[in-house]
Parts: C-alpha cells; sequence; structure tokens
C-alpha cells in the first residue's frame, strides 16, 4: 500500500470516528432531552391533582384537555381492577399493575411489562390511584432517525475528506514521486539528471533540498575521482614518454665509462652530460609531481590570498634579479582572489622563469593585474621574440616547445606552460595567450574576483 493511500485512509477512519462521536453525543444529548420533556408533561399533570385526593381526577382531566398532552390515564381500583380514563395517541398494549403502582408513587418509571411507555401514579382516595403514562415511541423513531442522518453525515464527511485530502497531497505526491524518479536515476549513474524543483510543504521542500545536498556531494566526489585518475594516467603516460630520452643518454654514456680504452677528456664529458641528465630528470620528475598534485586539487579550494600583494613581491624579485630589464608595473591594489597561495605564486614565477629562459636580457616587461567586471586579469608582457603566429590564442600542451632550434638538454623541462594552466583552471580560471603590445608574448590570467576580503 502507498503513502498516499495509507494517509487517505488514515484521515478517513479518523473522520468517521469523530463524526460518529459528534453523532453519538448528539443523539444522546437529543434523546436526555426528549425523556426530560415527556417527564415533565407526566409530571404536571401528577402535580395538577395533588394535595386534593376528591379532585385529583377531575384535575388531571382538565390539564391534558387543557394542554393536549398526549398520554394515557388508567385507574386501578383496590382489587385491581383497571378503569381507561383517557387514550393517548399509542395504546398500551397492557395494563398496569398494583406492583407498577407501588413503583411509580413518587417519580417516573418505565418497566418491562409496559414497554414503550413512561409512567407515574398518585393515589385519588378510597383505596383507587390514578397511573398517567405516555408512549416513547416517538422518542424512539427521533433517535433512530438522527442515528441515520448521523451515520449518512459520517460517510459524506468522510468521503469528502478523503476527496480533498487526495487533491492537497496531489502534487506533494507529485513531487516525491519525481524525487523518487530521480533518486533511482542517481542509483543508476545518471547523477547529471535535473533535480525536481523545490515546490510544495515545507517537508517536501527540505527533502528536495537535502537531496540536491547529496547528489552535488557526489557529483564532486565523482568530479574528484575523475581527475585524480586522469592525473595519475597523464603523469604515468607523460613520464614514460620524457624519462626515455634522458634514461637513453644516460645509458649510452654509462656503456661508453665501461669502455675501458676512452680517453680521461671522453670520461669527463661523459660525466659533465649524464650529471646534466639527471639533472634534468630531477627537475621534469619535480614538475609532473606538481602537476598532480595541482590536479588533485579541487576547485576553488583554499583561502582567500591578496594577489596583489603577492605580484607586487615577486615582480619585484624579478626586476632586482634583472637589473638591465625595463620591468613596468600596472597593478590594481587591494585585489583578492580565492585560492592556494604556494600555487599562485609558484605561476608567477613559472611565467617570469618563461621570460627570463625566451627572451633576451634587455628586454622590457610589463605585469598588469586589473579587475574586469567579475572576473580578474593577471597579464604578463615581454618584449621577446614570442611565439609563431599560429600558435596565440591556444593554451600549450605539455612538452610543447614553440624554438626549433632549442634541444631537449636546453631550457626548461616542458611543463612550465602545463603548470600555469593546470594552476589556472584548478581555481576557475582560464589561460590564454596573444601577441603582446611589447612585440612579444602576452600570458593573460583571468579568475573569479572575490570581492570581500578577509577582515
Amino acid at each position: 500500500m502507498t503513502l498516499s493511500t495509507r494517509l487517505t485512509v488514515l484521515l478517513i477512519a479518523i473522520t468517521t470516528v469523530v463524526a460518529l462521536l459528534v453523532g453519538w453525543f448528539a443523539v444522546a444529548t437529543s434523546s436526555r432531552a426528549d425523556y426530560s420533556s415527556l417527564d415533565n408533561t407526566i409530571n404536571a399533570v401528577i402535580a395538577s391533582g395533588s394535595g386534593h385526593p376528591l379532585t385529583t381526577l377531575s384535575s388531571a382531566l382538565s390539564i391534558v384537555q387543557q394542554n393536549n398532552y398526549d398520554v394515557t390515564m388508567d385507574v386501578i381500583g383496590p382489587n385491581g381492577k383497571v378503569t381507561q380514563i383517557a387514550t393517548g395517541d399509542v395504546a398500551m398494549t397492557k395494563s398496569p399493575t398494583k406492583s407498577d403502582v407501588t413503583r411509580s408513587i413518587g417519580a417516573v418509571r418505565s418497566s418491562s411489562d409496559l414497554g414503550g411507555f413512561r409512567y407515574r401514579s398518585i393515589g385519588i382516595g378510597g383505596g383507587d390511584y390514578l397511573v398517567v403514562a405516555e408512549s416513547t415511541s416517538g422518542i424512539a423513531s427521533r433517535e433512530h432517525q438522527l442515528v441515520e442522518r448521523t451515520v449518512l453525515v459520517g460517510l459524506i464527511a468522510a468521503i469528502a475528506m478523503g476527496v480533498t485530502a487526495r487533491l492537497f497531497m496531489r502534487r506533494d505526491l507529485r513531487i516525491i514521486k519525481q524525487l523518487i524518479s530521480f533518486a533511482t536515476s542517481v542509483a543508476h549513474g545518471d547523477v547529471d539528471h535535473s533535480i525536481p524543483p523545490a515546490i510544495g510543504s515545507s517537508d517536501i521542500r527540505e527533502l528536495q533540498t537535502a537531496l540536491a545536498r547529496m547528489v552535488q556531494s557526489l557529483q564532486r566526489t565523482i568530479e574528484t575521482e575523475q581527475r585524480i585518475t586522469e592525473a595519475t594516467q597523464q603523469f604515468i603516460g607523460d613520464a614514460s614518454h620524457e624519462l626515455r630520452t634522458p634514461l637513453t643518454v644516460i645509458k649510452g654514456y654509462a656503456e661508453l665509462l665501461s669502455n675501458t680504452q676512452v680517453t680521461d677528456e671522453q670520461r669527463l664529458r661523459a660525466l659533465d652530460r649524464v650529471q646534466r641528465e639527471v639533472g634534468r630528470m630531477d627537475v621534469l620528475v619535480n614538475d609532473l609531481l606538481f602537476l598532480a598534485e595541482v590536479n588533485e586539487v579541487p576547485i576553488l579550494e583554499g583561502t582567500s590570498v591578496n594577489l596583489s600583494t603577492t605580484v607586487r613581491t615577486v615582480t619585484s624579485d624579478f626586476a632586482t634579479d634583472h637589473p638591465q630589464r625595463n620591468v613596468t608595473t600596472a597593478i590594481q591594489d587591494d585585489v583578492w582572489v580565492t585560492g592556494r597561495g604556494e600555487f599562485l605564486e609558484r605561476l608567477i614565477l613559472n611565467a617570469f622563469g618563461n621570460i627570463a629562459r625566451h627572451t633576451g636580457e634587455t628586454d622590457a616587461v610589463k605585469v598588469s593585474l586589473f579587475i574586469e567586471r567579475t572576473r580578474l586579469v593577471l597579464c604578463f608582457e615581454d618584449a621577446g621574440p614570442g611565439m609563431p603566429e599560429s600558435s596565440y590564442g591556444n593554451r600549450p600542451e605539455r612538452f610543447q616547445r614553440f624554438d626549433d632550434s632549442r634541444s631537449r638538454t636546453s631550457g626548461g623541462s616542458g611543463l612550465g606552460m602545463s603548470i600555469m594552466g593546470d594552476i589556472a583552471t584548478s581555481m576557475g580560471g582560464t589561460m590564454s595567450t596573444a601577441k603582446s603590445a611589447l612585440g612579444g608574448l602576452e600570458l593573460s590570467f583571468s579568475f573569479p574576483y572575490d570581492a570581500t576580503p578577509p577582515k
């Protein structure tokens, strides 16, 4: 049985019980009022002749006729003979006995031998007694009708409550079914399925919000696992590809050194080349490990960093180390970004390292930091030779080199651009290349702007 059916049945049952209780109370109250009115009529007839035994009968007949009371009046003699004085609309099927008279002297009574009647007796002298009785059939009939109406009203109320409950619950039940369908889709791996809107009662909205948070957390977990897997595969592939060349060189020179006929000059040259290849491998492995670490970090993880201060500090160090260059800056104050400070510093250092390796010692450099709408932009421009025209606008691939005259033994590991691009991506940003106004390369990084710096 579904939840909606259970709730509907429960509401119908509650409504039925409440209606029956209310009906029972109404029937009981109405019956008590009717019996009280009937007893008052009998008592009024008895009271009219009370205290005057010789005129009791005439007084009782007079009040019955005046008020048109529907009562039966019998006189019982000392020998038990019954004489009927007046008859109501409902005749008594049995005559009262001496025992009935004795029981009803002081109050209105009812008995099994005079079923369907209430009666009371009073002495009228000479050993005779007057018995005044009134039928209860009218009260019983009204009780029966009232019970039937109560049951009918209870059924109508229960049906109305069931229909109303279904109408009120229809939207919430529809949302619950949609949430069940959504949860089933997520369980089958469809985490991109859109969640139903947060409408309906507060409980349904809370359920939708909790489910949405759960799915978002699941999506972040899946994305993180995918990034870790991709980074691991990328690391293994890059390492196996790029380490093959220096290992081949080291292997060749190791075989040369094992030859006893080489000269001292050849041995020194071979050792120098082996040391250079080992150093290059060390740089390469460190860069690959750093790339793997960057790609394992969830996007925007970190704290608010004052990028203006970081850029100024690193730029000042670069200008000090290269006094022959004309280094100019256009850095906006108090520009904050959410990220990891060590990653940002590594990005800036890589940008300056790229400039130092691929431009002349006196080529000018310009560093800019500014806010553009909801993004902040960090630019590095140089007056060097730049890149081939076809390469601008695209993010360089890993180990891509743009100077064909350079061999693998010179310059960096070929991962500088990839490190900067991956750092930007890990912070929710982008990296682009363009022709610089100074004539060389312009590296541009765009990040989400953190307009609320920490206090």
